[in-house]
C-alpha cells in the first residue's frame, strides 16, 4: 500500500503540473442541492485527493427538473446537484477508512465554463447524465480534460431515453471512439477490489418498491470509452444509482451489500485514475 500511495502521489502531480498550479482552484464553495450534508469542521485542509462533482446545464428536452432559481444550473438546485453533498462527503469519508489517500473531507463543484479549472482535477465524476447537455465550448474542455488523462465517471442514469440523452453529448465529445462494455479482466475491477461480480445497485426507491431497476432499464451495465493506449477515460455507470448508495448508506433499511459495493467500485475508480 505504501508503494501505492507514492504512485497516486507521483500521478496526482503530474496532471496537475500540466493543468495548473493548486492557486488557481476555484475557492471552495457550497451550492443548495437535493442533501446538503454539514460541512465538517476541516473542510478549508486541504489535500492529495478531492471529489470533484460536475456541474453542467440541464437538458433542454423537457425532462431536467427547475429548481428555485428558475433552471439556472449554475447557482444549483439543478439535476447535477443530485444526492449532493450528501454521496459526496460519504465517499470522502469511506476513502479514508478504505484506503491511504490523503482526501479532502468536502467536494468541489467544477464548471467547465470556468478557465482550465477542470485541469486540477484528475477524477471528475457526474450524476444524472441522462439530463445533461454539453455546449459546444463544454464538449472541447472536456475532450482536452480527458485527453490530456483526466478521468470520468458518470452515473445515476437509467433505461433507454435517459442513454440517448446521454449520448447526445458524449458522441459531440468523442464522435470517433466508441463506448464498450468493460471487461472483467480490466484493471479497474482490480486495483484494490476484484469486482468480478458486480450487482445492480438500486436507488432510493428500492426502498418503498423493493425493485433493483428503474424505468426500463433493468441490466445494469460498466461501460467506457478509452484512448488509444488502451486507458479507460470514461467510465459508465448505467442503471444502477451508485450515488444513492452512498447517502443512503446508514440507512438501515438500505441493504449493506447495494452500499458495500457501491463504495468498493468507486474505490477502485478512484485508485485507477489516480495511478493510470
Amino acid at each position: 500500500m505504501a508503494a501505492i500511495g507514492k504512485i497516486i502521489a507521483a500521478a496526482g502531480a503530474t496532471f496537475l503540473a500540466v493543468g495548473g498550479a493548486l492557486a488557481w482552484q476555484v475557492p471552495w464553495r457550497e451550492y443548495p442541492g437535493q442533501d446538503n450534508a454539514p460541512v465538517p469542521a476541516d473542510y478549508n485542509v486541504p489535500a492529495e485527493f478531492v471529489f470533484a462533482r460536475l456541474m453542467y446545464p440541464p437538458y433542454t428536452g423537457g425532462f431536467g427538473f427547475r429548481g428555485r432559481y428558475g433552471g439556472d444550473w449554475k447557482h444549483g438546485r439543478s439535476s447535477w446537484t443530485t444526492d449532493y453533498s450528501a454521496a459526496d462527503r460519504h465517499v470522502a469519508v469511506a476513502l479514508r477508512r478504505l484506503t491511504r489517500m490523503h482526501v479532502r473531507s468536502v467536494e468541489q463543484a467544477v464548471d467547465l465554463d470556468v478557465a482550465d479549472d477542470v485541469f486540477n482535477f484528475p477524477w471528475l465524476y457526474a450524476v444524472e447524465v441522462g439530463r445533461w447537455q454539453l455546449t459546444d465550448t463544454q464538449v472541447k474542455q472536456m475532450r482536452d480534460y480527458l485527453l490530456r488523462g483526466g478521468f470520468f465517471m458518470v452515473d445515476d442514469f437509467h433505461g433507454s431515453r435517459e442513454w440517448a440523452s446521454f449520448m447526445e453529448s458524449m458522441q459531440k465529445v468523442f464522435p470517433d471512439r466508441p463506448v464498450a462494455d468493460i471487461p472483467d479482466s480490466d484493471a479497474i475491477f482490480h486495483v484494490i477490489y476484484d469486482l468480478e461480480h458486480r450487482i445492480q445497485v438500486p436507488g432510493a426507491q428500492y426502498l418503498w418498491t423493493g425493485r433493483t431497476y428503474e424505468r426500463d432499464g433493468y441490466n445494469a451495465t460498466w461501460r467506457g470509452v478509452y484512448d488509444d493506449k488502451g486507458r479507460l477515460m470514461v467510465a459508465i455507470c448505467h442503471n444502477m444509482d451508485l450515488g444513492d448508495a452512498w447517502e443512503y448508506a446508514d440507512e438501515p433499511r438500505y441493504d449493506e451489500k447495494f452500499a458495500a459495493t457501491s463504495f468498493r467500485i468507486v474505490a477502485n475508480y478512484i485508485e485507477y485514475a489516480m495511478t493510470h
